[in-house]
């Protein structure tokens, strides 16, 4: 299994901004997202799974999930999350492991956005926090996802808070500039990364 360094980050922090930036230097990205949606596409046993326990309203007109719905759902019950979970956990750390297995560089990014909300820290042999303050978090929520203040704030109290994030972080890479400013810090990383691989090769 390759090295792996787990990014995360709250909401706002331009998590997708630097993983791209490794991306850029030839890093494989494992992205816990995109799995998650993968689990659930149209002919999934997951999908078929949640249609049963939901019934046929949590499909879109297209047989998709209905996201906004299901968020509402799990939002709503805590133990209708816990089961969610309980079904889709498995399948996400099953597929996680094999595209890990798969990889042949010397390490991999692992972009987990709520790593320490899931406890999934210890998974990692390393962990990279994207940081920015609050203030910074919410103006860039409301522009990207066009929502008003409490909308954005309730989604950040929801989350890890900021000092829960800094007390799992190995790296902290501040992102709180411009996309650029973060460059320095992403090449530093990256050789630190590639020596601490050769080092667990060795």
């Amino acid at each position: 299994m390759p090295y792996t360094v787990a990014l995360t980050g709250g909401i706002g922090s331009g998590k997708s901004t630097i993983a791209n930036a490794f991306a850029a230097l030839g890093v494989p990205i494992i992205d816990a997202d995109v799995i998650a949606r993968e689990v659930v596409e149209p002919g999934s046993a997951a999908l078929q799974k949640i249609a049963e326990r939901h019934g046929n309203g949590i499909l879109t007109e297209e047989g998709t999930l209905n996201r906004a719905r299901l968020r509402d759902i799990i939002f709503r019950s805590p133990d209708e999350k816990t089961w969610l979970n309980n079904l889709l956990h498995p399948l996400i750390n099953a597929r996680t492991q094999q595209l890990k297995a798969l990889t042949t560089a010397p390490y991999v990014l692992w972009v987990v956005p709520l790593l320490v909300e899931n406890g999934l820290q210890r998974q990692a042999d390393r962990v990279l926090v994207v940081d920015v303050d609050e203030a910074t978090q919410l103006m860039r929520t409301i522009q990207r996802d066009g929502i008003d203040r409490q909308q954005a704030q309730n989604i950040l109290s929801a989350q890890a808070t900021r000092s829960a994030r800094l007390a799992v972080a190995d790296d902290v890479i501040n992102n709180s500039g411009t996309p650029d400013e973060a460059l320095p810090q992403v090449a530093a990383l990256h050789q630190r990364y590639l020596a601490l691989a050769a080092t667990q090769q060795d």
